[in-house]
């Protein structure tokens, strides 16, 4: 206790700054992987990628991430073990957002998308298990995690393959390929807008409103995003009349003007997933942090801890840095280095890894954004055949999924001990 009430200032201090250093990571990691589809398809470019990602990450983080968080990321540890000793876990939290930042550091500058919920989940079970005691780690938890590295990627491929090939078989494989895309276009511009509005209800708005105490389930879910997906499917018709379209003629590709609808698709999608993302993994840097502050003011550990605004206003601005400092490697591997993307391609890789999102949700399966995400490209690259994909590359990243449980824990652990070494 002595230690709080002498070092407090202290140690809320260092929690700003290392939850400031996981939050950059975020932004130049998560966030960056998010908008790769868009920005390798030559949808948008990196600088309008960053400033849609900025304006929408910042709003889902500081407007829909403000849960009551629980102390305890993820329920992966015990607190009742604590009780008596609360200044190990402000040591064990410090040094979870310290080493989960420097794996992201070490992972932006390889340029691999990694999981920053894995990275922090392995911090906090690496300090727990080795720096508490075994017992105090929920290893079911764990193992649902571990089983979420196959589920997220095949699910997303699988969809996302599906999609793609649809898009060939309707439109680009038919004689009329323009036609065919104005007459099909706006069913996938429904399903975006009932995608997303159902990712950012379940994922995004779920504790806004919870703690508003408006209770709205899955199926009410359902069709409020039927309305929205049915909203969005009418203005993206009335902006594909205004596109104006290039003589075919005159054209080097015939499907450049179809490829130039798709690409209007894509700006509506990273809108939205930027929200959706910045609502959801905002947490991930400011959930310790919160966890930290409540314990030094109250002096105790709590089961749960309100979210200071000022909190999530250090979150987010920590992942618009980050995106717009060194996002732009990760978005080179994924919209780059794993296939060639087109509009159509990116288009039908991020509708499926929102499809993945939204049923993993009703479904409560635990998934990683950055897994679905780069399944979902997996997937689009497979519809063209194995030789469309960069095998090398992708061994990397998935040796990099393998590697950031252990990293995170083995860097936690030396951090916790040196925290501990310093304040006892």
């Amino acid at each position: 206790m002595s230690v709080l009430a002498d070092y407090g200032t202290i140690l809320i201090v260092m929690a700003c700054l290392f939850g400031l250093f996981m939050a950059w990571g975020v932004g130049a990691n998560d966030v960056a992987n998010a908008m790769g589809t868009s920005v390798g398809s030559g949808a948008l470019t990196i600088r309008q990628a960053i400033f849609i990602a900025m304006i929408f990450e910042f709003l889902g983080a500081y407007l829909a991430g403000g849960e009551v968080t629980s102390t305890i990321r993820k329920g992966i540890i015990d607190p009742a073990l604590m009780a008596d000793t609360p200044e190990y876990l402000v040591y064990g939290m410090l040094a979870a957002l310290l080493a989960a930042g420097t794996w992201l550091l070490v992972a932006s500058i390889m340029g691999w998308p990694v999981s920053t919920t894995h990275s922090i989940v392995g911090a906090i079970v690496g300090f727990a298990a080795v720096g508490i005691s075994m017992d105090a780690v929920e290893w079911a938890k764990v193992g649902k995690i571990v089983a979420s590295w196959v589920v997220s990627p095949v699910l997303a491929g699988s969809i996302s393959f599906g999609l793609f090939i649809s898009v060939q078989k309707l439109i680009f494989d038919t004689d009329a390929p323009l036609e065919n895309a104005k007459r099909y276009i706006p069913f996938y511009m429904f399903s975006v807008g009932f995608l997303i509005a159902m990712v950012t209800m379940l994922k995004g708005l779920k504790h806004v409103l919870k703690d508003a105490h408006i209770n709205i389930g899955f199926f009410e879910s359902g069709i409020i995003a039927v309305v929205i997906g049915c909203v969005v499917a009418g203005v993206g018709i009335a902006l594909l009349r205004r596109v104006k379209m290039e003589d075919e003629s005159a054209v080097a590709n015939k499907f450049d003007n179809v490829e130039k609808v798709f690409a209007i698709l894509m700006i509506f999608t990273a809108c939205a997933m930027a929200f959706a993302h910045g609502s959801n993994d905002v947490a991930n840097a400011v959930g310790p942090l919160a966890a930290v502050v409540g314990i030094v003011k109250s002096g105790a550990v709590a089961s749960k801890t309100t979210m200071p605004a000022w909190i999530l206003l250090v979150g987010g601005i920590g992942i618009v840095v980050g995106l717009a400092t060194y996002g732009f490697k990760v978005m080179a591997t994924i919209g780059k280095k794993i296939t060639e993307l087109t509009p159509s391609r990116g288009f039908a890789a991020e509708l499926g890894a929102a499809a993945t999102v939204v049923l993993a949700s009703g479904f409560g399966l635990p998934i990683s954004t950055t897994h679905t995400l780069v399944g979902a490209v997996l997937g689009v690259g497979l519809a063209r055949g194995i030789g469309a994909l960069n095998l090398k590359v992708i061994g990397s990243i998935f040796l990099s999924w393998l590697v950031t449980l252990p990293a995170g824990a083995g860097l936690a652990i030396v951090f916790f001990f040196v925290l501990k070494g310093i304040f006892s």
